[in-house]
């Protein structure tokens, strides 16, 4: 009764069946390892301390930013040079602008630096000037953005002097210098000559800036991303069971199919499954 098994139809159905499930297991045991390592990763952040509270390093020893680094206190000395304004960025539900400026170290390369946010338009609102001379900033280390960090919203056709994201590949074409991968927001004293610059902006009418909270870092928990992992985990084994269900159906089918043409029950154009089993010496 199963000697359809051989044909060439079922050949193909089979290899289909041998190579199909140990590839969704596969992916479901991938998909199930990138949830664990978030877990993991997760309770290990837990365990430090909040990023905020440790002390402040160098730049360039918290260099590259990774889920470790990301918030953590950095210190860098230079000159401010450039600034940038990056509007669509909203802080406590309103919309407003962040003020970035570009901090000249002594290697050469600049750090970005948002000093703070400011309400409204850019262009419409005063901007508090950077301090003057060399400074030592301290600010919580963050990765360049991309089109898919929170907040960015506005990546093109911006006047001179705006850029649409925080991010060393935009900025660089911008500057005839080198650019960090990475950029730090300012607390409230982050600038280290904040008194002169807060006295700076009263004299000169402007608004006062409003530091800019520091992100969590993407990928570092129990984020939507980790828990799309385990559910793409439950889809690749549904996958493999729904596999397995559909060959045993069409075997029972093609079974059905030929007891009942060697009974008689059905004519054999009907059939054409069963064919292989109808005929003598096939």
């Amino acid at each position: 009764m199963y000697r359809f098994l051989l044909t060439p139809r079922w050949w193909g159905i089979n290899l289909f069946v041998v190579l199909a499930i140990p590839f969704c297991v596969f992916m479901g045991t991938w998909q199930l390892g990138r949830f664990e390592d978030r877990v993991h990763t997760h309770e290990a952040a837990e365990k430090q301390p909040a990023p905020g509270t440790r002390a402040a390093e160098p730049l360039d020893e918290l260099l590259p930013v990774d889920t470790e680094t990301s918030g953590r206190p950095a210190t860098a000395s230079g000159r401010y040079a450039d600034r940038f304004l990056v509007p669509g960025r909203e802080l406590d539900d309103r919309k407003g602008f962040y003020v970035l400026d570009m901090l000249r170290t002594d290697s050469g390369k600049a750090l970005p630096v948002v000093r703070g946010w400011l309400p409204g338009k850019p262009g419409h609102t005063q901007v508090p000037p950077a301090p003057a001379g060399r400074v030592t900033v301290t600010g919580d280390l963050q990765a360049s953005e991309n089109a898919g960090t929170a907040g960015v919203g506005v990546t093109g056709g911006l006047p001179d002097g705006q850029v649409g994201m925080i991010s060393a590949a935009s900025l660089v074409n911008l500057v005839p210098y080198d650019v960090y991968d990475a950029w730090v927001t300012l607390p409230k004293s982050g600038e280290g000559t904040s008194t002169e610059a807060a006295g700076g902006a009263a004299r000169a009418g402007a608004t006062a800036l409003r530091p800019v909270p520091a992100a969590a870092p993407e990928g570092g928990g129990l984020d939507l991303k980790a828990f799309q992992n385990l559910g793409y985990t439950g889809e690749w084994f549904v996958f493999a069971a729904f596999v397995v269900f559909m060959w045993f159906r069409l075997l029972r089918r093609e079974a059905e199919a030929a007891r009942d043409l060697k009974l008689g029950l059905v004519p054999e154009a009907e059939a054409p499954g069963a064919e292989a089993e109808a005929r003598p010496g096939a």
